[in-house]
């Protein structure tokens, strides 16, 4: 007979483990499945597009009714649990339902953190994190006419504050972004990305402002009406926009007495510390550590399937690279990138198309890498950083990538002689390598093989 098994969080981890399930044990599981939105799993990757207008909802949908109905899973979308009776084995819904389960599997992801600033509680002072979120963004671009251009203030420099200013810009919408920090998405990119980043976002008509310091939320008749920076000056909006980063949702397993600390603790199995309760995605901390990027969701969705089954699986957090593409401009890190003692960057610089490149070296070692706008060979960089593969005398061509390091025999002035502009390959720890990218590169690359650069 069918054990019960109630997922608690119809999210893109979730969704994941009921496929791995559904596909090695068809019928194993009797499965309910609760979601706070009145909706199934989707692509929340795929909300930006969504927002400027590239795609439609239907079009992220993962899940359908179809789905859920051809795998008989009961959904309770719009409802949530309202608290776990472990001993009793049962939830209750918030409506006062109880419903018992063999297995419970928590899911509830993570919830954005809204700055406590003044008047954060304005209205028109949203999130960006949800469908809901997306439309609310939606309604304010169609404001937009001959004689009036609505203004968003989007307070966040990072991946999700500049793809929501980038889709309302779409929108007609005009953007200023506000951030704290000195560059962009500083969390995966050093400041010379980053400034690349921010000029590429200003072309596109986007206000991009860093190293501010928001005060005050300004309102006018309980709505929002600007924001006040700590050097007084006002961005006028009719929407804001927070995007400041989010917090694992742990409540509802905390107030059901399972060991948390910054969020619900797990095992190599994704067991709780009730052995019928398992839980995966941003809403648990694994051996110290808190997950936001898709891959070791899903990498925890494939162990949660067999630990279901009685199969043994462990999860392993891997090294995780970021290959993003930001309002066009495609960006990748791995590793870490920033400055110490006894390391040394191989950085190149071709401004005329936009590309940049910096290779962090320890020793014989890669141990980090940031690129903007081209990332073509980052998996293979990745490898390195990942399988700590020494570097040998590959250093003088490695900034190239793989073509010139051993692999497809390709002509090596390419990569060099591409740009008229002058640029330099430059290391930050007292060593130096230099590009003339002015007509002197065949000098460059000769000096370059003999190791004389």
């Amino acid at each position: 007979m069918a054990e019960k098994l109630i997922v608690i969080g119809a999210g893109m981890a979730s969704g994941r483990a009921l496929e791995h399930l559904f596909e090695t044990a068809p019928g194993a599981y009797e499965v309910t499945l609760f979601n706070a939105e009145p909706r199934g799993n989707y692509n929340r990757l795929m909300l930006s597009p969504v927002l400027s207008g590239e795609k439609t909802y239907e079009e992220i949908v993962t899940h359908d009714a179809a789905w859920y109905e051809r795998h008989g899973v009961t959904c309770r979308f719009g409802e949530k649990v309202a608290r776990i009776d472990r001993a009793a084995k049962v939830v209750i819904s918030e409506t006062g339902e109880e419903l018992a389960y063999d297995r419970l599997l928590i899911a509830t992801g993570s919830t954005p953190f809204m700055i406590p600033l003044p008047g954060h509680d304005l209205k028109g002072v949203v999130a960006y994190r949800d469908l809901e979120d997306t439309h609310r963004m939606i309604d304010l671009g169609a404001g937009v006419g001959p004689e009036r251009t609505p203004r968003a203030v989007v307070i966040g420099g990072g991946l999700l504050g500049l793809e929501a200013a980038a889709g309302m810009a779409a929108r007609g919408i005009e953007v200023t972004v506000v951030h704290i920090m000195g560059h962009l998405m500083e969390r995966q990119l050093d400041e010379s990305a980053g400034a690349l980043l921010k000029a590429a976002l200003e072309q596109r008509g986007i206000r991009v402002l860093c190293g501010a310091n928001s005060k005050e939320i300004v309102g006018d008749n309980g709505h929002v009406a600007g924001l006040r920076l700590d050097d007084g000056r006002i961005l006028p909006c009719d929407l804001l926009v927070m995007a400041v980063g989010i917090r694992p949702n742990a409540a509802l397993g905390q107030a059901a007495g399972l060991e948390v600390n910054r969020a619900i603790v797990v095992d190599d199995h994704m067991v709780t510390s009730d052995p019928a309760i398992l839980a995966l995605g941003e809403c648990v901390e694994h051996d110290g550590q808190l997950f936001g990027l898709v891959a070791p969701l899903y990498d925890q969705a494939k162990v949660v399937a067999a630990t279901l089954t009685g199969a043994v699986a462990r999860f392993v957090p891997q090294e995780l690279s970021t290959k993003l593409k930001v309002t066009g401009c495609d960006l990748f890190s791995a590793g870490d990138f920033a400055e110490g003692e006894g390391r040394e960057d191989i950085v190149f610089r071709d401004p005329a198309r936009g590309i940049y490149r910096r290779l962090v070296l320890e020793g014989e070692r890669l141990v980090g890498a940031v690129f903007y706008g081209d990332t073509s060979d980052a998996t293979w960089y990745m490898g390195l950083i990942r399988e700590k593969e020494p570097i040998g005398d590959r250093r003088d061509m490695l900034i190239f990538g793989p073509d010139f390091c051993g692999g497809h025999p390709l002509d090596p002035m390419g990569a060099v002689a591409a740009s008229p502009a002058k640029d330099r390959t430059q290391g930050r720890n007292g060593m130096t390598q230099k590009i003339d990218m002015a007509g002197n590169s065949d000098r460059w690359l000769a000096d370059t093989l003999a190791g004389r650069a």
